[in-house]
């Protein structure tokens, strides 16, 4: 008469199978639960810091900015030079405006604490000759988080935008004392006119080595 041979291991690993199974199952989402309480879990969701801006840390103003040589709204299809006139004579302003965007002077400088304010001309005729006159075109579509990149000698600026709105040149004017790095755009029909304008207010959230691409 033959005697039984005992089980092996695996045999009886194997009949136990669901228990294991339970096991295994409690011990993973156990395992998950602790990851996400310490925010290291692989599968927890990330979020951008900013929405519609490059990713990266967000930049604190620096001691020393540039002054602005260009500006690009990808999302509009705004590319304009910015001038930046020493005089806030009416007529100085309205003919560096026949060349682009103006910063206005006195205001902020880009990658510094206070409020960079910049002038561009807005024009929706079939036929315009001076493409200046399009300089900040349809930035009343700007929405919350729309990157804007100012281009400085060495730096970019990306500031990202907050609000949008129009107001009239009689209702009160843009203050350039500020708490953080913002930036300020508005259309502008000439300076010394009292017509509604669109103003977009911006602030400073990365300060790149390099124009985007």
């Amino acid at each position: 008469m033959n005697t039984p041979s005992a089980p092996s291991a695996f045999e009886r690993a194997y009949a136990k199978k669901w228990s294991f199974l339970a096991l295994f199952t409690f011990v993973y989402f156990l395992t998950l639960v602790m990851l996400s309480v310490m925010g290291v879990s692989p599968l927890s969701p990330q979020f951008a810091t900013t929405p519609g801006v490059p990713s990266g840390a967000i930049t604190e103003p620096v001691a020393e900015g540039e002054l602005p040589l260009g500006i690009e709204i990808p999302s509009i299809g705004i590319k304009a030079s910015v001038a930046n006139p020493a005089s806030s004579d009416i007529g100085t302003l309205d003919k560096a405006l026949l060349g682009g965007a103006v910063r206005y002077p006195g205001s902020g400088i880009p990658g510094e604490e206070g409020n960079v304010l910049m002038f561009g001309h807005s024009s929706h005729l079939p036929v315009v000759h001076n493409q200046a006159y399009k300089a900040f075109n349809d930035i009343q579509n700007l929405k919350e988080g729309a990157p804007i990149y100012v281009v400085g000698e060495t730096k970019v600026y990306v500031y990202a935008v907050e609000t949008v709105s129009q107001a009239n040149t009689s209702t009160g004017e843009i203050p350039l004392a500020v708490s953080g790095a913002k930036l300020t755009l508005a259309t502008c029909d000439n300076f010394g006119s009292k017509s509604d304008r669109f103003i977009v207010t911006a602030k400073l959230v990365s300060i790149l080595d390099q124009a985007p691409q």
